[in-house]
């Protein structure tokens, strides 16, 4: 077994001995050089896995002197195997992707020079037409009239880049371009350098918490998680970093496109582990949930991200651990961002989309991601497969060597999941019902006509467009009447 196997075989193993065998294996590796991409992918998945989970500050000083030598490692290496969704973002890399335009005009006004149009990967160049047409106008008369124009000569002739489209076409027709992007990613957005400064690192002497190891429950019921709000500019620099992480991961979230740069607040979630959390501004909110959205940090190095929409007492949870920390504490993590979210919104019930257990996800099937939430004591929405979950726990119970089948996963997964005491409150509530129910309306004033309430739609509608949606969460928790309602009209 190569020097390189042998590293990744043991990064989560701790304890003296491994953290002499890792520290080792660091030294040489850092010394050698690969032309082999599948061997320089692995190489630094594992340093960065253990930069987050560092035995010891040497092991953390050898990951990181690995990591920042990729620029020089990947030069003249074929660039085709670092643009997949699951390696993206090494330093001396580069994606090709179409961004939104809040996302594009953020990165080119941090990474302008790493950023251009892709004219080669641009299916859709006749789309630039009635754009150019609209801006000059002998481009209108071409447009017009001529068949087959050359709209990216047109571009070069009006002294347009990227940034200048961004800066001259509003933000639908941008998006409607489908302009795919190339991203020539440097040390600064890279996966490889990203770090959010930590005064005490966490070292890992013993081994990583697994599954078994916690409860949500207890964890529900534990101590408040300490928290601080962000200044401004604290805030900005926490967002700069966070777009710059989904933005080399091909991600894009809502609230990450319009962060409330006001109101971002840090928990400190215990092991090395930092939550930054933020909500969005009223200009950009939902009608009817409470959006927030997070990213976290271990040891300075992002994990993943947090994204929330809560109703009530009702928040659905979107949790995503990044490829690399797949093999980390990812049921620890997850019930202690629970806890968090817990405390700021007040709610009681947890749910999770049927996509994040495997409805149309073959990467969630294939991970048996519907057994990490059963195991934390979640249950189906639906009673028909929740009969079914018992039927497959026999099994397993009876035969431990069994694993379930993944065209059961896809049956099983077909329904949200819910925990909390109030979850046969909401099992059969759908949002989309009730707002079809509905129809067409002004928003909380119709709603309130339609639907008995002890709340006045001018008291709520002030709540949802204050500063923070908070206050909007708690007011509707505390309208029993209303909240009754709606859940009849969602059925």
């Amino acid at each position: 077994m190569s020097a390189l196997e042998q590293l990744a075989e043991r990064k989560n193993v701790f304890g003296s001995e491994a953290e002499s065998s890792v520290t080792k294996l660091l030294e040489r590796l850092s010394s050698t050089h690969f032309r082999d991409p599948e061997k320089l992918i692995l190489l630094h998945e594992t340093a960065l896995f253990l930069r987050a989970h560092p035995h010891s500050s040497r092991v953390l000083r050898l990951a990181d002197q690995i990591l920042f030598q990729f620029p020089d490692r990947l030069r003249g290496v074929v660039p085709a195997p670092f643009e997949a969704a699951e390696v993206s973002g090494i330093a001396g890399s580069a994606i090709s992707t179409y961004y939104s335009h809040s996302f594009a005009r953020f990165l080119s006004l941090r990474h302008g020079k790493n950023l251009k149009i892709d004219w080669e990967n641009y299916s859709h160049p006749d789309r630039l037409g009635p754009v150019l047409a609209r801006l000059a106008p002998l481009a209108f008369e071409d447009w017009s009239v001529e068949p087959h124009i050359d709209w990216r000569r047109w571009l070069t002739a009006l002294k347009g880049d990227l940034r200048w489209l961004i800066e001259n076409v509003d933000p639908q027709t941008y998006d409607s371009l489908e302009l795919p992007l190339l991203f020539e990613i440097g040390s600064k957005p890279s996966r490889s350098h990203a770090r959010w400064a930590r005064s005490e690192p966490f070292f890992h002497t013993t081994p990583l918490l697994k599954r078994r190891d916690v409860s949500l429950e207890a964890e529900l019921a534990g101590p408040k998680i300490a928290t601080r709000r962000l200044t401004s500019t604290e805030a900005k620099r926490v967002v700069d970093v966070t777009i710059d992480t989904s933005a080399i991961r091909y991600r894009e979230l809502w609230g990450f496109s319009f962060p409330d740069l006001q109101h971002v607040y840090h928990a400190d979630l215990g092991r090395g582990v930092d939550l930054y959390w933020l909500g969005i501004p009223p200009s950009s909110r939902l009608p009817l949930r409470a959006y927030h959205g997070g990213i976290f940090f271990k040891n300075g190095v992002p994990l993943g991200y947090l994204e929330t929409l809560s109703f009530f007492d009702r928040m659905e949870v979107g949790f995503n651990l990044y490829y690399t920390f797949r093999e980390g504490e990812s049921a620890w993590l997850y019930t202690r961002f629970l806890k968090f979210c817990q405390q700021q919104c007040g709610v009681t019930c947890f749910s999770i989309d049927p996509y994040q257990l495997g409805h149309e996800n073959e990467e969630a099937v294939e991970s048996g991601a519907f057994w990490f939430y059963r195991k934390l004591g979640f249950c189906s929405a639906s009673q028909e497969i929740q009969r079914l979950v018992e039927s497959e726990e026999r099994k397993l119970a009876a035969h431990p060597a069994y694993r379930t089948p993944p065209a059961t996963l896809r049956r099983l997964a077909k329904a949200p999941m819910l925990y909390g005491p109030t979850l046969d409150d909401w099992r059969g509530f759908s949002l989309r019902t009730f707002a079809q129910k509905i129809g067409r309306c002004d928003g909380w004033p119709e709603i309130v006509r339609r639907v008995p309430s002890e709340t006045s739609a001018a008291d709520i509608a002030r709540k949802k467009n204050a500063p923070e949606e908070i206050g909007y969460l708690r007011l509707l928790q505390r309208s029993p009447k209303l909240r009754r309602g709606i859940l009849r009209l969602g059925v």
